[in-house]
């Protein structure tokens, strides 16, 4: 048996899977800040035979958290002479541009902990001034002094050449072996200055909590006798061993939702749909990635706290392309200074939680909104009901400033939660040149299932898919997913003056170093798997295209072939393409994957009831234009293969709750997701 395990910001999946290819979860509520408890409490709640586990997979928020919660550790940054103010300099671009008072993001290391070393390589690599040990004495001393509880070492062009930041570790390392340190050449061998440090940076503020966490979570782990084969999530849509990712835990910053992302992939590989937008509303987010042609989009292009107004901090580690923004259940409805109606980002958590989960919440959420219209029964909820609250919260903050009735300020909510979701949706879409009714949209989470019809329907999108287990999709994703290492080098050089032996070389060498990783991960030879990359641009321009590059020995034609191929791409990315320009590489990216055998789905068989066996109730739901509808609500797991059912429609899980519109049609497939018709021509 394998499990895998995801910690969200109001609950804590599991799903399981044994030999025979038989899924089962459960859920409990999060735990924090002992966010390890919550993984136990779900393991003893699923009811799993411990004994029989051979792997385990975890999703964290651990890092994210730490990030923006500013509850990471005290660093000290080493680096280069004449470079300390890297960090407070950032990027001239401004994405608040006639904002006076616009201010850039506050540096995570303080000026007077980013201390000079003298060391100079010049943009090739090689040796200009030779390090000085005596800076780095003189620093560590100061850092102590201070208190600091980590060193960030991050010295010009490293990426190129790490032979004064290999010195400077092993220089701290005899002289205060105590102290958690991060060097930038271990992170990222990615040109740009400010990413490289400011990345360096965060991992070294995270390192020491992340590094505890993990700790914590495997001592629990073994005292509860699961000891072998553990994994940890990574943004990048892969594995890694828990020793792994305590070298690097920045790795972690998307560990959970990417998980969910990868799980659309191969779910839509599996019913035939290669071209997805993965959905997926939480108690306190919405993430949303599109998949083209089967294959995740991966980036090192990747922020936090990043929005219209704010520049964020950039991270360069490989992380699949998500868009999150802050609504989900927990979502708090608010009236702002101007008097308009907002939903979220401010949420109410696992703890108070909603008004209705009845833990002492007084504000209304998205989810009191569903549950007063009738999209959620009160019979699902963990706790008892007070709907008199319900209607009391959504009265006293949004129906009665507004002068309207409880049922439009309800769906007022529900309507304005859905205009921030489908704005997000159209950033991966839309905004990037898709077509949106090429796609089909797989919705999951607690509360993807019970948006997904209306938000496609407004997108455009003609098919939704509701996974079984919806509400425990990115947990499912975990157990889908290989080991995997992104190799990513900074290599800039003309495409056709390119020298094809020194080519060829590089790209054995980045291959040698990922067998050398897997290695050590117990991994064979014979079940890695390369894929290749290459960061290209037309030559004088700043951005690039990732392109898919072939393995093997590259000749001429292979040359042809990424020309031809980059073309296309930019005209699909900028909608222009420059066919008489140069083109550079900026980087060659290698993703490693190390197969893990995984459960084979099996099919439901035909169900010999009928779809009226299934329902459960007919209630009174409220609709825009309709109002109150007496409306069927069916039990999914009653439902099977083959079953239809027209809207409007409820169908309802323990723990979530799927919403068909009027003139839409839902079915049942072989493998028991739900498909809906939303009715788009």
């Amino acid at each position: 048996m394998r499990i895998a395990t995801d910690i969200g910001g109001t609950f804590t999946d599991l799903v399981y899977v044994d030999d025979n290819g038989e899924f089962g979860y459960a859920k409990s509520h999060t735990t924090p800040p002992q966010f390890e408890n919550g993984v136990i409490d779900v393991i003893k709640q699923s009811g799993v035979s411990v004994e029989n586990i051979d792997m385990f997979i975890h999703g964290s928020t651990v890092v994210i958290n730490a990030l923006t919660e500013r509850k990471g550790v005290k660093v000290g940054l080493l680096t280069t002479k004449g470079t300390k103010d890297v960090l407070e300099i950032a990027r001239g671009n401004r994405p608040d541009l006639y904002n006076f008072k616009y201010k850039k993001p506050e540096a995570f290391v303080e000026r007077h902990l980013r201390l000079e070393v003298t060391e100079r390589l010049d943009y090739k690599g090689n040796v200009v001034t030779s390090l000085v040990q005596d800076d780095i004495e003189k620093a560590i001393k100061y850092f102590k002094e201070e208190q600091v509880e980590a060193i960030a070492i991050c010295f010009l062009h490293s990426y190129l050449n790490p032979e004064h930041e290999m010195k400077a570790l092993k220089i701290v390392e005899d002289l205060w072996p105590e102290v958690s340190v991060s060097v930038s050449s271990d992170i990222t061998k990615e040109w740009r200055e400010y990413e490289r440090t400011n990345t360096t940076v965060l991992n070294a503020y995270v390192k020491p909590t992340a590094n505890s966490y993990i700790d914590n979570l495997s001592n629990k782990l073994s005292d509860f006798n699961i000891k072998e084969n553990r994994y940890i999530m990574q943004s990048n849509g892969g594995v890694t061993t828990f020793e792994n990712a305590k070298n690097i835990p920045i790795n972690m910053v998307e560990s959970g939702p990417v998980a969910g992302i990868f799980g659309a992939a191969i779910l839509g590989k599996m019913i035939g749909e290669e071209n997805i937008i993965a959905f997926d509303i939480g108690g306190t987010t919405a993430k949303c990635s599109l998949i083209s042609d089967g294959e995740v989009k991966v980036s090192t292009n990747y922020y936090i706290e990043k929005s219209e107004k704010t520049a964020g901090y950039p991270i360069k580690v490989p992380v699949v392309d998500i868009v999150e923004i802050g609504n989900g259940g927990g979502s708090i409805a608010w009236i702002d200074e101007i008097g308009s109606l907002k939903v979220g980002p401010q949420s109410a958590g696992s703890l108070p939680g909603p008004v209705a989960y009845g833990q002492g919440g007084t504000l209304p959420t998205t989810t009191d909104a569903n549950l007063f219209v009738g999209r959620l029964s009160g019979k699902n909820f963990d706790y008892e009901v007070d709907m008199e609250k319900v209607k009391a919260a959504i009265d006293e903050n949004v129906a009665k400033p507004f002068q309207t009735s409880t049922e439009e300020g309800a769906l007022g909510i529900i309507d304005i939660a859905n205009s921030n979701m489908l704005n997000a949706l159209k950033l991966i879409s839309v905004r990037k040149g898709y077509d949106p009714q090429d796609f089909t949209l797989l919705a999951f989470g607690g509360g993807g299932p019970m948006h997904a019809a209306e938000l496609a329907r407004d997108l455009g999108v003609k098919k939704v898919v509701i996974p079984l287990a919806s509400s425990v999709f990115s947990a499912w994703g975990m157990l889908m997913t290989d080991l995997r290492h992104d190799y990513i080098h900074t290599y800039i050089k003309l495409l056709n003056t390119l020298d094809l032996t020194e080519m060829n070389l590089k790209w054995e060498d980045m291959e040698l170093n990922s067998k050398r990783q897997f290695a050590k991960e117990n991994v064979d030879d014979g079940k890695i798997i390369f894929s290749r990359f290459a960061d290209l641009r037309y030559i004088g321009q700043e951005h690039t295209v990732k392109v898919p590059v072939p393995n093997g020995e590259w000749n001429d034609q292979a040359i042809a072939d990424i020309i031809h191929q980059f073309h296309q791409m930019h005209e699909q990315v900028y909608s222009f393409n420059l066919p008489e320009s140069a083109i550079e590489i900026v980087n060659l990216h290698l993703t490693s994957f190390g197969i893990v055998d995984k459960p084979v789905i099996s099919e439901m068989k035909e169900s010999e009831s009928a779809v009226e066996d299934a329902k459960i109730e007919e209630r009174n739901v409220f609709f825009n234009q309709a109002g109150w509808c007496r409306t069927p609500v069916y039990e999914r797991k009653k439902l099977a293969r083959g079953h239809e059912v027209t809207g409007p429609a409820i169908v309802e899980e323990q723990s979530a709750s799927t919403v068909v519109m009027e003139g839409q049609k839902l079915s049942v497939d072989a493998y028991g997701n739900l498909i809906i018709e939303t009715g788009v021509k």
